[in-house]
C-alpha cells in the first residue's frame, strides 16, 4: 500500500490517540477534538494497537469506517485501551509506559488462491460460518510465519482449527500503512 499519511499526519494520528487514551482512563482533561484536514478526513478503516513494554495490551479496529480517519482513530484508541475483551482497561499507572502502533488499511480484497497472500504486505481476514478472524500484516513478520502459519493462526484466532482455511472459508487480503512510537 502506497504511503498516503504523511509524516506530520503520523504525528498528528498518534497526538490523537494518545490524548484519547489519557481521557478515557481518566488521566487528561476532555481533549479539545483535533479537526483533520486532507488525508485525515477521508472515510478509512485503522487498528490502533497498545503494548507495553513490548507486550500486547489492546488492539481493536474496523476495516471500514464512514466517519473521517481522525475520528476513526480516536474512537479505536479508547476502545483498545477500554474494551479490548482480551485484557481488564488500561490504569492511568500503565500511561508512562504505552507506545502505540496505528494501521490505516486499504480496503478488503477477496482472494481466489492464497498465493495472493503475500506475508509481511498482506494481513488476513477470515471467514467461515459464523466464525471471523484477522490478523495484521505486521503480525507474520514478527513472529516469522510462512504463508500456511499465517493462515493457520488467523483461523486460530478465528476460534477455528488450524486447516479450516482449507474448506469453504472466505479468505480476503488487505495491506496497511503502519506507523508508531518505536
Amino acid at each position: 500500500m502506497e504511503n498516503l499519511i504523511s509524516p506530520e499526519e503520523q504525528q498528528l494520528l498518534l497526538q490523537i490517540a494518545r490524548e484519547a487514551i489519557h481521557e478515557a482512563v481518566g488521566a487528561g482533561s476532555p481533549c479539545e477534538k483535533q479537526e483533520g484536514k486532507g488525508n485525515l478526513l477521508e472515510k478509512r478503516g485503522c487498528f490502533v494497537t497498545i503494548t507495553t513494554r513490548g507486550r500486547l495490551r489492546g488492539c481493536i479496529g474496523l476495516f471500514s469506517s464512514d466517519k473521517p480517519l481522525c475520528s476513526t482513530v480516536r474512537e479505536m484508541a479508547i476502545a483498545a485501551a477500554t474494551k479490548d475483551p482480551r485484557f481488564y482497561p488500561l490504569t492511568k499507572d500503565e500511561l508512562g509506559e504505552i507506545e502505540l502502533e496505528i494501521s490505516v488499511l486499504s480496503p478488503l480484497k477477496k482472494i481466489q488462491s492464497i498465493e495472493e497472500i503475500q506475508v509481511g504486505v498482506h494481513g488476513i481476514y477470515i471467514e467461515k460460518n459464523m466464525f471471523r478472524g484477522v490478523l495484521l500484516p505486521q503480525v507474520a513478520s514478527e513472529h516469522g510465519w510462512d504463508r500456511t502459519t499465517f493462515l493457520e493462526q488467523t483461523c486460530l484466532k478465528a476460534g477455528l482449527e488450524p486447516d479450516a482455511w482449507k474448506n469453504e472459508a472466505d479468505i480476503y487480503i488487505f495491506s496497511a500503512q503502519i506507523f508508531g512510537d518505536r
